[in-house]
């Protein structure tokens, strides 16, 4: 239903107007404004832009330190209008600050929550426009950094210790200062030092042997990127191929599996992730299989996704998150939001290529099963929230706020529909068009939703189409971008839902007799759907039912923790009490915060000194964001 139903007409206007499509891609790329865009850097980057990042640094294992120099080569924006250069710091230790090689003048300003510490460094007599700039500072984390998690080999479940980085949103600031906003964008080099093999978010140049049975890690990244895609990982870690142009990385023991669960898959994702938008530009693409505390899903570091554990299931039925993160190789890392008030200019896109992937390879229908899952989770946020947050808006305002607060699942589904919605009205055909057009324009660079719609309005003008023309003059963008609460909702192909649903009404009443042939040949997504729909049931399951149906259904065997945990959710509704030390078990063996989250919320309802008694006793494990995020949960911390 979503195809094009322009006319035959129509379509011929199309055709003849492919001259001012052309016209349109070849136009000069539209400049942002110099004026600081983004409300949760404390820098001055409207005066100073960071053109190259040189990372100098040593990790120590036994004081769980990053300590070196980063080197920051700096572009004058103005004339003598600034004298000082601020940069973004959190927590960090400073020993001296270098300019031109010279000593600085610098001051290190008092905390700003949730934003850190600007740095001020003296630039006497300021520069002219265009001038350059070298600063070289000598910096420590410390036992407060927010970017690093470091584990124990107990922890990292090998003989080795373990440190992996997450600086999205603004973590970054945490391991050295910068210009900590999606809004900048430079090059990278990094010069890492580490007894173990260590990988990071550029392409490998050398290894080098270094002092005391250290190695030296080079890494260059000649793709501008924004500092929150800045990406360090080091322990015991082995390596496979899993495609032409791409590998997998995780500990020795667990490679096999990890490269079985994801060779089937990956170049086929590349190849029509390439047609659907242009050429892959990074080089090679490959996935860091992490230690389970790693508390997203992925991430979409460039060169290196970092993907949680969990999609290793055994059944290649998690491996969408990898789609996913590929995605953002477009969507996110060349093109990126300006700042965290457009996330969804990041995920919402990222969403659509992810679902354009799947049906591509598994059919339409596959698309819209994915959307109806989607809807789910966009629903749950929704209601967690409140139907009127200003979180729930696409575009939202973020002054005073930690970005971390306003992650959910809103800017990446309300986004997809967004798209999904603008896809539908101009037609597929004409949509698929404007992809390659509006990536090619904005690659390298970041943008707001203004620019975005700019650019969508002049494309579709550029086709000289009246029926187009008025169609996308329907378009409400205020209510769009500015509504709170829940999207308009398609009407979804149900087809791969439908039983999934007459098995739910099946279970609304209680007399029903279940049989592991309810679900025989079902893929874990469409278990996922059942439990869901489950979830929602008002009344609750009562504890009996609900320990029936998950004996009948093998829910607590499987190896997939997207079945275990949904199952989780649907048992604490239940108020099943045999169920909660197995959601405490599952709570100290996971680490990502889709998991952990809702099961404390649900656990905290219903045995809040179990929760807390769990939390206390997992806390260490958890990624210094996950704690920080469940300690809000719990009502730990405001």
């Amino acid at each position: 239903m979503w195809r094009s139903s322009l006319t035959r007409a129509s379509k011929v206007t199309i055709f003849q107007s492919r001259a001012a499509v052309s016209s349109f891609r070849n136009a000069s790329t539209v400049s942002p404004s110099r004026m600081a865009r983004d409300p949760n850097t404390l820098s001055n980057y409207a005066s100073w832009l960071t053109k190259h990042t040189t990372a100098n640094l040593r990790l120590d294992f036994d004081k769980k330190r990053l300590s070196g120099s980063v080197l920051l080569e700096f572009e004058s924006l103005t004339n003598k209008e600034s004298d000082e250069i601020i940069l973004d710091t959190s927590f960090l230790s400073i020993s001296s600050i270098g300019l031109n090689s010279t000593p600085a003048k610098w001051d290190l300003k008092p905390r700003s929550e949730p934003f850190g510490a600007p740095l001020h460094i003296s630039v006497p007599n300021g520069a002219s426009k265009g001038d350059r700039l070298m600063v070289d500072i000598e910096v420590e984390t410390t036992d407060k950094c927010t970017a690093v998690q470091w584990l124990t080999p107990a922890q990292a479940g090998g003989k080795h210790p373990y440190m992996f980085s997450q600086c999205q949103a603004i973590h970054c600031r945490s391991l050295f200062p910068c210009q900590d906003t999606p809004d900048v964008k430079s090059t990278f080099t990094f010069n890492i030092v580490s007894p173990l093999p260590t990988v990071a978010s550029g392409l490998s140049i050398a290894t080098k042997p270094a002092e005391a049975g250290e190695t030296l890690y080079m890494f260059e990244q000649k793709v501008p990127i924004p500092a929150y895609l800045f990406a360090l990982a080091s322990g015991d870690i082995a390596t496979a191929p899993i495609g032409p142009r791409s590998k997998v990385a995780t500990s020795p023991s667990e490679l096999e599996g990890a490269k079985w669960e994801l060779e089937a898959d990956m170049e086929r994702f590349m190849e029509v992730a390439e047609k659907i938008v242009f050429p892959y530009k990074w080089g090679e693409y490959n996935v860091l299989i992490l230690p389970p505390s790693f508390p997203y899903g992925g991430m979409e570091n460039p060169i290196y996704t970092f993907a949680t554990p969990t999609i290793i299931s055994g059944d290649r039925q998690n491996v969408d998150v990898i789609a996913h993160e590929l995605s953002h190789s477009w969507s996110g890392n060349l093109v990126t939001n300006c700042s965290w008030e457009h996330f969804w200019l990041n995920e919402g896109w990222t969403m659509y290529l992810e679902r354009r992937i799947g049906a591509a390879i598994h059919g339409e229908p596959q698309r819209d099963f994915s959307c109806i899952i989607g809807w789910k989770a966009l629903e749950d946020s929704v209601e967690r929230y409140g139907a009127d947050h200003e979180f729930t808006k696409l575009v939202i305002k973020l002054e005073g706020e930690d970005p971390d607060d306003a992650f959910s699942t809103i800017p990446y589904e309300k986004g997809f529909h967004f798209l999904y919605y603008l896809e539908r009205l101009v037609g597929k055909d004409n949509f698929d068009k404007f992809i390659p057009v509006y990536f090619t324009r904005f690659s390298g660079k970041s943008l707001d939703s203004y620019e975005f719609k700019a650019t969508f309005l002049e494309f579709f003008t550029s086709l000289g189409d009246p029926e187009i023309k008025a169609k996308v003059d329907e378009i409400d963008w205020d209510e769009w971008f500015y509504k709170p609460g829940l999207p308009p909702k398609p009407d979804f192909d149900t087809s791969y839902v439908d039983m999934c649903y007459k098995l739910v009404d099946a279970w609304k009443h209680k007399h029903y007799k279940p049989s592991s042939d309810d679900v025989k040949d079902w893929s874990a997504n469409q278990k996922l759907v059942f439990l869901e729909a489950v979830e929602r049931f008002d009344p609750p399951l009562s504890p009996q039912r609900c320990q029936e149906m998950g004996a009948k259904y093998d829910f607590l065997l499987s190896q997939n923790v997207e079945i275990k945990s949904a199952y989780y959710l649907v048992c604490l509704d239940a108020k099943d009490k045999s169920s909660y030390e197995g959601v405490a078990e599952l709570l100290g063996t996971i680490g990502r915060m889709k998991f952990v989250r809702p099961l404390f919320r649900g656990l905290n309802k219903v045995d809040r000194d179990l929760a807390l008694k769990t939390f206390k006793k997992n806390e260490d494990f958890y990624h210094p964001i996950c704690k920080g995020m469940v300690e809000k949960d719990l009502g730990l911390t405001s």
